[in-house]
């Protein structure tokens, strides 16, 4: 978001951060799909902890989603939060995405959501449409098996202009939507973070890609990316009026805000503060470094941002659910070539804190 360069800007989110060791990974994850077990030598670790029972998981208590005024709400009508972590991308750590690793997410880490991070370029989806589309149901089943929500990313970087894959767009979610209607832990994210482009882009954007979804699956959530890499316009020296004054013509919508909480601090807290009381928010990727997604942990701003979407209610997922090398990742290099995901000796500073977080038990009224 801040002092960006075209390669590079919010944490992870384009290849050639990862240097050589990202390029190991397109090697790694080339053909795999998400039912890649982690094989080969990892360190031994307990047997999985049994998975709750279909009603005591997070879509088992709430349900299908629905937004009500600026809150996203369960079959109950009552506000909740949803935490949990994205993915990377699915084209480079594959491997990471296992019945041994979402075991772990759902049972030990007790995360509500999964983020499927699906790159449209960068070796994504305009590859092999089929193939990726695939990839995505699959990592939605798996989500939904072990009762948590699956947030569909459709992982727009660059070009920032989200038209520009406007085609793609509505090719991939006519499919998904059509395949994942009678699910009911399906939300749809159109435009993961527009840069470089107007609100009126944006906008235009979601209007064509909204009722195409919608066709299929007249009742999920859909969330919004915003400008300035879904910064709700902060990073281009805008702020939330923009659209809050031009919302976009369709209901039961989100809009997304991303922060990266070494470089986005107050101004961009303030302006979630701002805007919760007027618009529905998701913050559908976050990380605890800067905007490059490396770097050491800000944990006291990763701890006051967390603090202000509890207390707002506000969802969010954190990048990311991988061993990349780079701070922002959850487990240290190597660990998705064993069978551990949840012990103090696989996880980062990044990934210790987050989990500390998430695993805290959920607040989810049914009544």
């Amino acid at each position: 978001m801040v002092a960006c360069t075209a390669a590079l800007c919010f944490g992870g989110l384009s290849s050639p951060q990862a240097g050589a060791a990202a390029q190991g990974c397109r090697t790694a994850a080339a053909g795999t799909g998400p039912a890649q077990g982690a094989a080969g030598g990892g360190s031994a670790c307990a047997e999985p902890a049994p998975r709750p029972a279909a009603s005591d998981t997070p879509v088992g208590n709430n349900g299908q989603l629905h937004v009500c005024g600026v809150h996203l709400c369960n079959q109950y009508d009552h506000p909740i939060q949803l935490r949990g972590m994205s993915t990377h991308g699915i084209q480079w750590f594959g491997q990471c995405y296992n019945s041994a690793s979402l075991d772990a997410l759902a049972a030990d880490w007790k995360a509500d959501l999964l983020r499927i991070a699906m790159y449209v370029q960068e070796d994504g989806y305009e590859t092999d449409p089929a193939g990726f589309t695939d990839r995505v149901n699959s990592y939605v089943d798996m989500a939904e098996a072990r009762g948590m929500y699956a947030l569909i990313d459709f992982h727009t970087l660059t070009p920032g202009d989200p038209n520009f894959n406007l085609q793609n767009a509505k090719t991939f979610f006519a499919s998904v939507a059509a395949r994942n209607a009678a699910k009911k832990n399906v939300i749809y994210e159109i435009a993961n973070e527009p840069n470089g482009v107007s609100w009126g882009a944006v906008k235009s954007y979601a209007e064509q890609v909204i009722p195409v979804i919608r066709a299929a699956d007249p009742d999920a959530v859909v969330v919004v990316g915003t400008r300035g890499w879904s910064s709700l316009g902060v990073s281009d020296g805008s702020d939330e009026s923009e659209i809050v004054n031009n919302p976009v013509n369709a209901a039961n919508i989100m809009y997304t805000v991303h922060f990266y909480a070494a470089s986005h601090k107050d101004a961009y807290r303030a302006a979630v503060s701002r805007a919760a009381s007027r618009l529905p928010l998701f913050a559908t990727e976050f990380g605890t470094v800067s905007s490059s997604g490396d770097g050491a942990v800000d944990r006291a701003s990763t701890t006051a941002w967390l603090d202000l979407l509890d207390q707002l209610k506000i969802s969010y997922a954190n990048w990311t659910y991988s061993d990349a090398p780079e701070g922002s990742a959850a487990f240290r290099p190597g660990t998705c070539d064993g069978s551990d995901y949840s012990s103090a000796g696989v996880l980062t500073d990044s990934g210790a804190l987050v989990k500390s977080r998430i695993s805290t038990p959920d607040d989810f009224p049914t009544s």
